[in-house]
């Protein structure tokens, strides 16, 4: 195909491109004016005019991010049929569109209408004779790559390019990850479009797109079902920060924005931990012993709460000393979650205490001349504030840096190694040295608290009969009788920005699966108790090192959900060369690794050197691959050599405005924060420590060798 055809099929796209454009211009302007009309519908001021403001408002806002999300390469594929030779040719995009006449202009790639698009092949071409990839930057097309799957057709469409999949892979990355929805492949699109309901377990080797098929996976869902699945919410969970900044325009760029993106640090609305513990405390925090730990934990007398209870009643001395107060304790605790149970303290205790009055005189009085007494009486109201506050789960779970607490709730469920592995990670408790940050591994922990405590009731204060309230906590927010408006909980307590009961969502999606704790499968699969799901992972790059107990509580959290495999079999990312060299280790290492094919080469195998000088030989290689690569190129150091060589990019004149930006071509970063993620080039700083970390660390390296897409160097020092 000579360059003036290829020419002319471009400028052709470019000009029905230019019209797709120009209608989605006049689609943006029709949201702004219905925002515009709903803020006028609002100044009419009663409550029905509010409702549709409300509604059209959101409604036009909604269209307009939609709009502006799908601009770029808003136009990427056009399929000619064989029974649709002499009619217009269907143009797939982001999102579809209509013409004035209200004709298709564009179809959804989500949409039956586009599924043929990426399920064609030329073994089964599905009525389809050219299949083309338009390849775009904003507006403009630059070139367009066509596949030619029906060649006994009779036609004389004209075929350009090599390949669109094969045009795809040679690009530069960047710092984050792009949608493959103009190159979704057949085994890709099954996994995409597989039945809703249930869960959708998405497995393959390294480079196979599993990630990526997945945020698609979720997309279709959206557009499926939009109803439920922005009603529910649909929750992406990923290994990291890095990793979830990296996909975070995938989403977007598909035209949805409607999706919670979290780290495993972030699954818990309100906190945010990025700190890593080491492999030691990893592996205990993780464990499903700590669930028992925990639930033994809840139900702990509070520290340093008081022990006794005296009150002077008409000739009697009422006493509830540490037996009396703890069989109230359990009593409570049989009553269901602890926080639930405050709005019973003061008539438990209350009863107790008339079963102790004994005096004639006392017993002038009814029990409720007793009860009325008692509830008016401020010491009895601070000690029960002071025995039963409404706790909360990171304050609760700070009880554990006292090491006899730590000891006694452990007792027959961890070691004395485990036990002290975690009394150093929380620190002291002596005055004035401050806790440590949570850490990723704390977050499951204190979600599990929240559960087993509960959430705290809710308070009607509007009652008249509120006036023994006024010690109370306003975190307390439903009491259903005015004889359970007994008790109000601690004042210093922050209610949490959500509840337990709001956790749920409509979808969950998990990635790189195969590395979460049974303490954070936990976690997760509170969050999808009624959700669909969609798991993806590859067992051989798990850095769980208790394989069996994690599956435990995989099995758990979805409970008996059907499930639907799919396996993707071929590596789009890596080289042929660099693959080699990862299955290799692989196989040399005794790993169990899903083996996928590489379909591309570029003729450079990876380059192992053996330095006498660390620093100077990152330097070279790091200035050859910048030098030599458009994309990004990667660091891959020990975690314990993070600081130091990040501190070397710091002083090189030439990498120095590198160092720590988000945009940074150049990122330096530990094994365990490569996963899911791709770089044109990577050097791996001391392979062998990397691998000496954790009894894990051979599937870590394993990782780290796939995440280069053209060249990858290793230096080890002599």
């Amino acid at each position: 195909m000579n360059s003036d055809v290829a020419a002319r099929e471009v400028a052709r796209e470019q000009a029905y491109v230019d019209t797709v454009y120009a209608q989605m211009e006049k689609a943006a302007a029709s949201a702004q004016q219905l925002a515009q009309e709903g803020l006028e519908r609002g100044r009419i001021g009663n409550e029905g005019g509010l409702v549709e403001r409300d509604a059209m408002v959101f409604q036009a806002a909604r269209r307009m991010a939609t709009l502006d999300a799908a601009h770029e390469g808003l136009v990427f594929g056009r399929l000619d049929l064989r029974t649709e030779l002499d009619a217009p040719p269907r143009y797939i995009g982001r999102i579809g569109l209509r013409d004035d006449a209200y004709d298709t202009l564009l179809i959804d790639w989500r949409a039956p209408a586009a599924a043929v698009f990426y399920q064609a092949t030329q073994h089964d071409p599905q009525g389809v004779v050219r299949r083309r990839i338009l390849r775009s930057k904003g507006v403009k097309v630059l070139g367009v790559e066509d596949d030619l799957l029906d060649a006994e057709a009779e036609t004389d469409l004209p075929i350009v390019g090599e390949g669109a999949l094969l045009a795809q892979l040679s690009r530069a990355r960047d710092r984050s990850m792009h949608s493959i929805v103009a190159t979704i492949q057949a085994e890709q699109d099954k996994a995409i479009r597989a039945p809703q309901k249930g869960v959708v377990s998405i497995s393959g080797g390294p480079g196979t797109g599993k990630t990526v098929v997945a945020l698609h996976r979720a997309a279709y869902l959206l557009y499926g079902d939009r109803r439920r699945y922005e009603r529910g919410g649909v929750l992406v969970v990923g290994p990291s920060g890095v990793f979830m900044r990296y996909i975070e325009r995938v989403l977007p760029s598909l035209g949805e924005t409607a999706v919670a993106l979290r780290s495993l640090g972030e699954v818990v609305d309100g906190l945010r931990a990025t700190r890593r513990e080491e492999p030691s405390v990893a592996e205990v925090k993780g464990s499903a012993a700590m669930a028992e730990v925990l639930r033994r934990l809840a139900r702990q007398a509070v520290p340093d709460a008081p022990t006794e209870f005296r009150v002077f009643y008409r000739d009697d001395n009422l006493v509830l000393g540490r037996r009396e107060l703890a069989q109230i304790r359990r009593q409570l605790l049989g009553m269901g979650h602890r926080n639930r149970s405050t709005t019973k303290v003061a008539s438990t205790l209350i009863d107790a205490l008339w079963r102790r009055v004994r005096s004639e005189r006392a017993r002038e009085r009814t029990k409720e001349d007793f009860v009325e007494e008692m509830r008016g009486r401020d010491d009895f109201l601070a000690f029960a504030s002071a025995w039963w506050p409404v706790l909360d789960a990171p304050t609760v779970l700070g009880w554990l840096r006292d090491p006899e607490l730590l000891a006694r709730v452990g007792e027959g469920v961890l070691d004395d190694e485990a036990v002290r592995v975690l009394s150093k990670s929380w620190g002291s408790t002596d005055p004035g040295v401050e806790a440590p940050a949570l850490s990723v591994d704390d977050v499951p922990l204190v979600d599990e608290l929240r559960y087993l405590l509960g959430d705290p009731p809710i308070v009607n204060t509007g009652s008249v009969d509120d006036e023994w309230l006024s010690a109370a906590d306003s975190s307390l927010v439903e009491v259903t009788t005015a004889s359970e408006r007994e008790y109000a909980g601690h004042r210093s307590w922050t209610p949490p920005t959500n509840r337990v009961e709001d956790d749920g969502f409509a979808h969950v999606l998990v990635d790189e699966a195969q590395d979460l704790t049974p303490m954070q499968w936990r976690m997760v699969g509170r969050r999808g108790r009624t959700a669909t799901w969609t798991i993806v992972g590859d067992a051989a790059q798990s850095s769980w090192p208790v394989p069996e107990e994690a599956r435990r509580a995989r099995a758990e959290a979805l409970g008996d959900k059907q499930v639907h495999d799919f396996h993707l079999s071929t590596n789009y990312r890596n080289s042929s060369e660099i693959y080699d060299f990862a299955a290799a280790y692989a196989e040399r290492v005794g790993l169990d690794a899903d083996l996928p094919d590489a379909v591309r080469s570029t003729g450079v195998p990876p380059l192992e050197l053996a330095v006498d000088d660390l620093e100077t030989a990152v330097h070279e290689q790091l200035a050859d691959l910048a030098g030599s690569l458009e994309g990004t190129v990667g660091v891959v150091v020990p975690a314990a050599r993070l600081g130091e060589v990040r501190r070397w990019l710091a002083s090189w004149p030439e990498f120095a405005g590198e160092s720590g930006s988000p945009d940074s071509r150049i990122v330096v970063l530990p094994g365990l924060d490569t996963k899911g993620l791709e770089f044109d080039g990577i050097v791996v700083v001391q392979p062998q420590e990397i691998e000496d970390e954790a009894s894990t660390g051979r599937a870590t390296l394993y990782v780290v060798y796939t995440r280069a897409t053209q060249r990858m160097v290793t230096l080890t020092a002599r």
